[in-house]
């Protein structure tokens, strides 16, 4: 047994602890779902059609959305890929050291920095790009071309959700108080 529970057991081990509590639990069965997919689609990337190349999810997106959007400035691309700077950084210097990516002095604002692919970035990308996009028909041969069109809908709109009143949303959480810096998760030795 591979201790790897099922979508159907896992929801009725939720059910099963959660008894009478008043839970929304279709909207809970949404998200977790959504995590759930956006999970094993990314392990099957990074395990197929990634794994050849060397790259990962994050250092896929990154050239992904440099490679669309042309030479940009650092702050666009970690949020286009929806990273922080930090993370950014590091993939950007892994990205530097293999010839993929460069990094540019901004022309005006010495403060700033700009991201562009060389040629051998270009070269990957594009010679990447139609196996991903085969591993995206992969995953999705399930649905018909209408329900991937729905649930590319359907997603998002759970986006925009999140764009258009999610501050609001955190605020009225914190009442009003912005939120407290994030934790790595280590703790200071004693």
């Amino acid at each position: 047994m591979s201790g790897h529970r099922s979508i159907g057991d896992t929801e009725k081990a939720v059910q099963a602890k959660l008894g009478d509590t008043p839970v929304r639990h279709e909207r809970m069965a949404a998200v977790a779902n959504l995590y759930r997919a956006a999970a094993a689609v990314r392990q099957h990337f990074e395990n197929s059609v990634l794994r050849g190349v060397e790259l990962t999810w994050t250092s896929f997106v990154v050239l992904w959305v440099v490679w669309i959007g042309g030479e940009r400035e650092t702050r666009q691309v970690a949020e286009e890929a929806g990273i922080s700077k930090g993370t950014l950084t590091g993939v950007a210097r892994t990205l530097q050291s293999r010839g993929l990516l460069e990094r540019k002095d901004h022309p005006t604002d010495g403060r700033l920095a700009l991201l562009a692919l060389t040629p051998e970035g270009e070269r990957l990308i594009a010679r990447v790009f139609p196996e991903f996009n085969a591993e995206e028909a992969f995953v999705t041969e399930g649905l018909s071309d209408d329900e991937a069109l729905d649930l590319a809908d359907l997603l998002r709109r759970i986006v925009e959700q999140i764009e258009t009143r999610g501050e609001d949303r955190r605020l009225e959480l914190l009442d009003g108080h912005e939120p407290r810096p994030r934790r790595s998760g280590r703790r200071a030795k004693t």
